[in-house]
């Protein structure tokens, strides 16, 4: 039987400022690994936007007196195309399929890899990440951020926030709201929390480039992150 894992790939390590090939030559290399000796898994990556978003959504602000959050979001969509379709190509003996663009669409699967990204205004890459994982009976989807794990309270703002090993559903999306703000910074959307909740899904937030804690996790090891659900 085969083992589906989502995993949305947060533009904050994909291209943190530029794109960072150090991060992508390990994390492709122990994929390589993952898949030769776990040949009954099948991987989707769901890509964010991460330094190329910020810089047009801020150029788009800086020039428009009163900027339209759904094209803010277009541009954030934009790189997130351009983060998933550097990933296709590097995973491309893996990923024969076109980048999904679109979660609700006739979608191929045919490869070990399935790369996805940005969809349409409203959501972050995360709530794509939702989408497939409901679509493809993934139990869990793992957001690889930047953060290795959930806090209380923004570490950066409040000296007293705590990381927090697990929280239940309840809780988180009383943490992050109920909007969606295009470049909003949650450790997970909350239109995905939402929709992840009402699926039953389980969602784990790691640091993506604690790179052997990420596939430890993908075994089924003990794994360093913040478990919601």
């Amino acid at each position: 039987m085969q083992q589906i894992t989502v995993l949305s790939l947060g533009g904050s390590i994909i291209a943190p400022e530029g794109v960072d090939h150090t991060f992508l030559t390990q994390f492709v290399a122990a994929m390589e690994q993952h898949l030769s000796t776990h040949t009954d898994h099948k991987i989707i990556l769901v890509t964010g936007g991460g330094a190329p978003a910020r810089m047009y959504q801020s150029a788009y602000k800086a020039v428009c007196k009163e900027p339209d959050s759904a094209l803010l979001d277009w541009l954030g969509i934009a790189a997130t195309h351009l983060n998933g379709t550097l990933i296709r190509t590097l995973f491309a003996h893996y990923c024969p399929d076109p980048l999904v663009t679109d979660p609700t669409a006739p979608i191929d699967f045919s490869g070990s890899i399935l790369v996805a990204a940005g969809w349409k205004p409203g959501f972050s890459s995360d709530t794509d990440a939702v989408y497939l994982a409901k679509r493809f009976g993934a139990y869990q989807v793992v957001n690889l951020s930047n953060i290795a794990k959930v806090y209380t309270a923004d570490p950066k703002i409040d000296p007293e926030a705590t990381p927090i090993d697990s929280i239940s559903w309840k809780d988180f999306r009383a943490m992050v709201g109920e909007t969606w703000v295009p470049g909003k910074n949650v450790p997970f959307d909350p239109i995905a929390s939402k929709m992840a909740d009402e699926a039953g899904l389980q969602v784990i937030c790691a640091d993506g480039r604690a790179i052997d804690n990420t596939f430890a996790l993908l075994r089924g090891e003990h794994f360093s992150g913040t478990t919601i659900g």
